[in-house]
């Protein structure tokens, strides 16, 4: 009874997110030719990961030495989770698994149980 309206909800959210992402990825895909060609003509790329060296200077100035080590360690081992596709995937990934598996999970959990 419960089952069928459960597999329905895991598989319109599934698909609700993975749309999404794929769009998203669309979007992505267009905007990295647009910098990459912005890149080959000798102008600054419109994202940055980094920081300004306005604000690096900065922050060297109100840091010590070692804290300023640990900051620039923990700037390159986050880097790769800091992007837009870091940002937008990781909770795609979790929703999908949430939404398809879990719900499906439990829909076979209560076909079961009923």
């Amino acid at each position: 009874m419960l089952a069928g309206p459960l597999r329905v909800v895991s598989l319109v959210a599934s698909a609700v997110v993975v749309l999404s992402f794929a769009l998203f990825a669309l979007d992505e895909t267009r905007a990295a030719s647009e910098r990459s060609a912005a890149e080959t003509a000798g102008l600054e790329a419109t994202r940055s990961a980094d920081p300004s060296p306005q604000a690096e200077r900065a922050r060297e100035r109100a840091h010590s030495a070692p804290r300023e080590l640990v900051d620039d360690a923990d700037g390159v081992l986050l880097s790769p989770f800091t992007s837009t596709w870091a940002r937008r995937g990781v909770p795609a990934l979790l929703a999908v698994f949430v939404y398809g598996f879990c719900l499906s999970f439990l829909a076979r959990y209560v076909k079961g149980v009923a």
